[in-house]
């Protein structure tokens, strides 16, 4: 299983900020290895430029989101299938700010992962808890929650990840103790393996929350996670960078 490194950018990065696409880019070059791919999820005004940016390179463009349905009568919506012929290779599904923004449930997740690996995209499915579920001591049961009632009916072998970001720790520099880190993931691990049996084993897990040069070594060391999804460090090719070079 490989290790991936994918950048959110969120609603972040004006064409000047393509140049960092270029960085990564060129970056890349000289440090890719076959054990750790490379992702960055751009605002979708900008997804084309950086497919056309990263011809050729190691380096894939994700989208942040999709819509359910293929096509229809939807204003500002997008579907899986023009993200994927605009060059997309994954999306990101459910990430908790869609949860609280746009008050996105389970069952609504569930039918954009099935749209998107439909589409031929690969779902990011994204799953946390709040400040007050942690303190609560119900983490675990609303995380195993979220990622039972997200995970749609699908093919056996259609592909899909799994990211963990608890919502406290998006954006604020918190971050979970390695061991509440590893504690979580073992359990979506032990949970996906209940549901798809030796399958289970291979489904790609990774952390996001406040993931930053610094402290990536250490969570990526862990046993359950295979990479990690990257906020503010994205914005910047250094720290990206610097990132991905821990993973490799």
């Amino acid at each position: 299983m490989q290790t991936l490194i994918a950048g959110n950018w969120k609603m972040n990065g004006t064409k000047s900020s393509l140049e960092e696409i270029d960085q990564i880019v060129r970056g890349l070059d000289t440090a890719t290895t076959e054990t750790v791919e490379a992702l960055i999820c751009p605002p979708v005004i900008w997804l084309t430029d950086c497919v056309a940016r990263c011809a050729g390179s190691s380096l894939k463009i994700g989208a942040q989101d999709c819509h359910e349905a293929e096509k229809g009568a939807h204003t500002g919506d997008i579907s899986a299938s023009m993200l994927h012929e605009a060059g997309a290779s994954h999306v990101i599904i459910g990430h908790s700010e869609r949860r609280q923004d746009h008050f996105e449930t389970d069952p609504l997740i569930a039918r954009k992962a099935k749209a998107a690996f439909t589409a031929g995209l690969i779902p990011i499915i994204c799953i946390g808890e709040s400040l007050k579920d942690r303190q609560a001591g119900k983490a675990n049961t609303v995380v195993l929650s979220q990622l039972a009632a997200s995970l749609p009916q699908m093919a056996p072998d259609a592909p899909f990840i799994i990211a963990y970001e608890p919502i406290w720790a998006i954006g604020t520099g918190l971050t979970p103790t390695l061991f509440e880190i590893q504690d979580m993931h073992a359990g979506i691990r032990a949970a996906l393996s209940a549901q798809y049996g030796q399958r289970g084993a291979h489904i790609p897990l990774l952390y996001g929350g406040s993931m930053k040069p610094d402290n990536a070594a250490d969570i990526l060391g862990l046993e359950d996670i295979n990479g990690g999804l990257i906020g503010g460090a994205s914005l910047k090719a250094r720290d990206f960078l610097a990132i991905y070079a821990e993973a490799a």
